[in-house]
């Protein structure tokens, strides 16, 4: 169990691995969000594109723009 509040299901559009991080797209609904994670982390986790995942968002602050 974690402690973070925000937990969304999620599924994996795409994984593209970097020599050191990898960048995971996920869809929310029609909602894109992208993670930035280890490249380890996401070969350790097996993530392709399809995988149900959950997006977990621990933040100190969230900035909000109307414009």
């Amino acid at each position: 169990m974690l402690s973070a509040r925000n937990q969304l299901p999620a599924t994996v559009k795409t994984v593209e691995l970097g020599a050191v991080m990898a960048e995971v797209v996920m869809t929310i609904g029609d909602v894109e969000v992208v993670a930035a994670i280890t490249r380890h982390s996401a070969e350790a986790l097996g993530l392709k594109a399809g995988d149900s995942v959950k997006a977990i968002i621990k933040s100190t602050e969230v900035m909000i723009d109307k414009g």
